[in-house]
């Protein structure tokens, strides 16, 4: 007989593993009928909540856990720098964990996590997740969790976000206003809100300017480098070559200028970039890259304190709440608008 826990009672019901998680809660935002089934059903297989589990969390560990896709990536690590400021200063100690933009390990990662070895977690998740049932387990354990950056929608908790919308509008909009009209997307997951967002900016400020959106030149990255690398060859060779490249991600904005040296392609003559990017280097770049550049270790900080703001408390009751910081454009020469540009 399969174990009886939140995974099956939703799956008998239903119903999303969060919502049977939240009526079992007596969550104000669950029906009285949807409770009764939950309670019933329970009842009748017998259900009862990990006592190991509830009882660890009557115990502090003065450790709390970061959850990341990586570290190579600069806004990470400035993050985490964030991060660590404020744990030290609540005598606190920090694990991290890399999932390396994998589905699996970060729910391997969650579910060692209940184990009682932590008093909460910050996370951020991989690209590759697209079931959250071990988030929704958290909440059976008690153990807060607040995302920073790539954000669960639908875990009612703490987000901490830049405006990813506004930037990939106002990072077109830079593209548009020096002088680019075939302009080119590269996506980094599809399954994050962030990349959405950004896309969906990106495409509203074509629009806005009567330029039409073409898929052709939107082009859906994933992990594998070679694979990135390819597409973006493959789009720069294209008869109908973008004269503009927003890269959702520094990573994507990197291979994007190796593979124009390879191609003898010149930025920002043949075609002008620009990247979400914490990159410390960015100005040291051939030519330097201009950036939408997020407040990473204020991201940091500001997610650490909302997560230390909670512990003491059940997981049901820290409320959803976004944070939304402001990035900033750092114009630099892979923009700049040449002479000829101008006719």
């Amino acid at each position: 007989m399969d174990q009886v826990n939140l995974k099956r009672l939703a799956k008998e019901l239903n119903l999303a593993v969060s919502t049977v998680s939240r009526a079992l809660s007596d969550s104000y935002d669950i029906s009285i009928e949807t409770k009764e089934k939950v309670l019933s059903l329970a009842k009748k297989l017998n259900y009862h909540p990990n006592p190991y589990a509830r009882s660890l969390r009557k115990r502090n560990s003065n450790t709390i856990a970061i959850v990341i896709p990586e570290i190579a990536n600069n806004f990470f690590s400035l993050a985490i720098g964030g991060i660590e400021e404020i744990a030290q200063a609540n005598g606190y100690h920090v694990l991290i964990y890399l999932t390396h933009e994998n589905h699996q390990k970060e729910a391997a990662f969650i579910r060692h996590l209940m184990s009682g070895r932590v008093d909460g977690v910050l996370m951020s998740l991989s690209s590759e997740t697209d079931d959250i049932s071990h988030l929704h387990e958290l909440k059976e354990y008690n153990i807060p969790i607040v995302f920073f950056d790539r954000i669960c929608e639908s875990i009612n908790t703490v987000k901490v976000t830049t405006n990813d919308y506004e930037s990939g509008y106002q990072a077109t909009k830079h593209l548009i206003e020096k002088g680019c009209r075939e302009i080119g997307y590269l996506a980094f997951s599809k399954n994050l809100s962030i990349d959405q967002k950004r896309m969906q900016g990106y495409m509203d400020a074509l629009k806005d300017q009567n330029i039409p959106v073409n898929d052709d030149f939107i082009i859906h990255c994933g992990n594998n480098s070679e694979e990135n690398y390819s597409k973006i060859k493959s789009l720069l060779l294209s008869e109908r070559r973008p004269d503009g490249i927003f890269a959702s991600v520094e990573v994507l904005a990197i291979l994007l200028y190796e593979a124009c040296k390879e191609l003898s392609l010149r930025i920002p003559a043949d075609v002008k970039v620009i990247s979400f990017s914490n990159l410390r280097t960015a100005s040291l770049l051939d030519p330097p890259l201009t950036t939408i550049t997020q407040p990473a270790f204020e991201i940091g900080k500001q997610a650490a304190t909302a997560l230390f703001g909670a512990l003491g408390k059940t997981a049901s009751e820290l409320r959803d709440r976004k944070i939304v910081l402001t990035s900033t454009l750092i114009e630099r020469e892979s923009t700049r608008q040449l002479t000829r540009d101008k006719g």
